[in-house]
């Protein structure tokens, strides 16, 4: 049986140039090593959530959250640098998450791999 956190890495480590390894006790995926765009938490600090927060472009935090606050919420520690929380345990589509994930990817990506990704 394939879990959440199989998808997420399995997603995340398909993107140019990641890696994961456990930050602060949590899967977290980089790009060169050092630039973190996506971490998976599973009912961090009792929250109850088992969530990504999610690097996210200029603005998409407010978007999402106010729009859609059954599946996205203001992370903590990161969502005043504008990420996002994402619910992996409220039904949201996994083309949405991996969107999530690209968009995350691309927002903390240098500009020449990007460049690369999208060229």
């Amino acid at each position: 049986m394939t879990t959440p956190l199989d998808r997420v890495r399995e997603h995340c480590l398909s993107l140019p140039e990641t890696s994961e390894r456990l930050s602060h006790g949590a899967p977290t995926w980089f790009i060169g090593g050092k630039k973190t765009f996506v971490m998976y938490l599973d009912d961090h600090h009792g929250d109850g959530r088992l969530a990504l927060w999610c690097a996210a472009p200029p603005g998409a935090q407010d978007v999402l959250v106010h729009g859609r606050p059954e599946h996205y919420f203001r992370p903590p520690y990161v969502g005043h640098r504008g990420w996002i929380g994402v619910r992996l345990d409220r039904d949201l589509e996994w083309n949405e998450i991996a969107g999530t994930i690209e968009d995350a990817w691309l927002a903390v990506a240098p500009p020449k791999l990007v460049a690369a990704r999208l060229g």
